[in-house]
């Protein structure tokens, strides 16, 4: 029963010798490298820190990040449909497309309203 997992006991341990040699290895060299002001100062792709770490966003910001992924999943909802729509209409008639048509008309109200809403308005 052992030998099934020789494999698997093998390649972890390769893989935790791997971590822990890296591990050693760069604690070793490390340190010996010498250290000044503008190595050791945080860097923000080519920009210079000047401000806090993390900047505030606005509520607006997540508001249409939800926005996004709603609409996102509907179309993972609506894609496998899509492809084999004419296989579930032979199999269901007519009420798989009602039943697509009812899920998109709840997202475009949900859209309509964020829209009334002002919520996809950057300018403020």
């Amino acid at each position: 029963m052992t030998e099934n997992y020789l494999p698997v006991l093998l390649q972890v341990a390769i893989a935790g010798g791997f971590a822990a040699v890296t591990l050693l290895v760069s604690v070793l060299f490390g340190k010996s490298a010498k250290r000044s002001a503008m190595k050791d100062s945080s860097y923000e792709c080519g920009m210079l820190p000047l401000m806090e770490g993390q900047p505030r966003f606005s509520v607006k910001f997540y508001i249409v990040a939800m926005l996004f992924v709603l609409f996102d999943i509907e179309v993972v909802f609506l894609y496998p449909g899509a492809i084999i729509y004419k296989d579930y209409l032979a199999v269901f008639g007519a009420g798989i497309a009602w039943s697509a048509l009812g899920f998109i008309s709840i997202l475009g109200v949900a859209f309509l309203y964020a829209w009334r809403k002002g919520v996809l308005d950057w300018k403020n």
